[in-house]
């Protein structure tokens, strides 16, 4: 190990804990100034990267941030949100608020967790990380691997967009139900994924890579399509879907140094994540923001600049930026009719599954599961090959095979009669994890 890192690094810890010591964070709950919203005020010293720290915690939590306020010049950082629950009530729950309290307050560690980016060794499973491909049936492939080499996936999320997919999942053994540590095995699992996410593309690469860690899989799949290219596009042939995509502007504010991004989209769940993760990993200082997200558009609005202290300074980057942002909103939306399934867990229910929708011709556009004690939640949003309104008779044939309360339709086949936001080409790539406790079919 090189002594001279290990020496700035403890420099830098010992730094940040002084500075920490000194400005101790600090985190104010109001539940008095609205009506309809609680407000969340944190203060704390300044470092590159805490608006995502602080982001994250609330959306992790299923918060739904309707208003935003942001101030970084200087040395402070300071942010206002106006927060409801996912029903559009005060979060009230005090062990949600305490949570919150301890989660950003003094006693946090949430300064120093972007260096890692969450990574702890775990023995009770194994990380994998996915990307290559996507393309009709590729989540049936890898589950008949996975299943063939005795893995069961206990939790994991999976995204698609641009023709590319990527996949953050965490696997156990079938026999010990813990992490799997065969040397032999894991070089197996890893070079046989691989083939299948090659597929018949040459010119792109494929990439699978396995450790005992834990990680913020959200955060990691935005830098996994990143990393692999996700944004780049042939905009001479997707000038019919103009209007599809989300309204991204940069431009510069020469009297203060800044460049100014700009963003307006239909609001979802967790946008502000996205966008702010983005930006963060793209090297960017956000140092005023302003969020709107009341209606059912979203406004987002950032001073910003490179971590080197200069704005956008090319019409190149400036294009990179705009790209990117609109891929990062993009790979999270979820159009096409909602299907969820609960049913009792067991090794090879992901692969029956994803055989049955491809047999009958569903895309899977997006899709999170979950297992816990014993249980399995899938959630499916899905499309006809060409991305337009599912048949109801095909539904209900595939829930003739499942079980008619094994699985459950949200919205109705309506919801689904338009062209979805990501590229027709996301093909079959669904149905993996994100963790609930238990299953309950609430209102869709």
């Amino acid at each position: 190990m090189d002594t001279t890192m290990s020496f700035s690094q403890d420099m830098d810890d010992a730094y940040e804990k002084f500075i920490r010591r000194m400005n101790p964070p600090r985190v104010v709950i109001d539940n008095e100034s609205y009506k309809n919203a609680t407000v969340i005020k944190v203060d704390c010293a300044n470092k590159h990267g805490i608006l995502l720290e602080v982001v994250q915690v609330l959306t992790d939590l299923n918060l739904v941030i309707t208003k935003a306020y942001m101030s970084s010049d200087g040395g402070w950082f300071m942010d206002v949100f106006n927060v409801t629950d996912q029903d559009g009530n005060k979060v009230t729950d005090d062990e949600t608020l305490d949570y919150i309290r301890k989660s950003l307050g003094p006693d946090s560690c949430f300064m120093s967790s972007m260096r890692s980016v969450g990574v702890i060794p775990s023995t009770d499973h194994t990380s994998i990380e996915l990307t290559g491909c996507d393309r009709p049936g590729l989540l049936s492939e890898m589950s008949a691997v996975l299943t063939s080499l005795r893995c069961n996936v206990v939790n994991a999320e999976v995204w698609t967009h641009n023709t590319r997919a990527a996949a953050v999942m965490q696997v156990t053994d079938e026999e010990t139900g813990s992490a799997i540590t065969d040397p032999e095995r894991l070089s197996m699992i890893k070079q046989l994924l691989c083939n299948v996410l090659k597929g018949s593309n040459k010119s792109r690469e494929a990439k699978t890579v396995v450790s005992h860690g834990v990680t913020h899989r959200e955060r990691r799949l935005h830098q996994m399509m990143f990393a692999d290219r996700d944004y780049d596009r042939d905009y001479d042939d997707e000038s019919s879907n103009e209007k599809q995509r989300p309204n991204v502007n940069v431009v510069n504010w020469y009297d203060r140094d800044y460049s100014v991004v700009t963003v307006r989209c239909k609001d979802r769940s967790k946008l502000l994540f996205d966008i702010v993760c983005t930006l963060t990993d793209m090297q960017y200082v956000v140092f005023h923001g302003n969020v709107d997200a009341e209606g059912p558009e979203a406004f987002q609005e950032y001073c910003i600049r490179h971590v080197d202290g200069s704005p956008v300074n090319s019409d190149a980057e400036r294009q990179r930026l705009i790209q990117c942002l609109e891929a990062a909103i993009e790979r999270r939306v979820s159009e096409g009719l909602k299907l969820e399934l609960c049913t009792t867990d067991r090794v090879g229910l992901l692969s029956d599954v994803t055989r049955i929708f491809r047999e009958n011709s569903l895309n899977v556009t997006r899709a999170e599961v979950a297992t816990r004690a014993g249980k399995a939640v899938n959630t499916f949003y899905v499309c006809d090959a060409s991305g337009y309104r599912v048949d109801s008779k095909i539904i209900d044939s595939i829930r003739q095979e499942l079980g008619q309360t094994i699985l459950q339709v949200k919205g109705s086949p309506e919801d689904v009669n338009q062209v979805p936001q990501e590229s027709p080409t996301r093909f079959l790539f669904g149905g993996l994890f994100k963790s609930r406790s238990f299953c309950n079919f609430g209102p869709g």
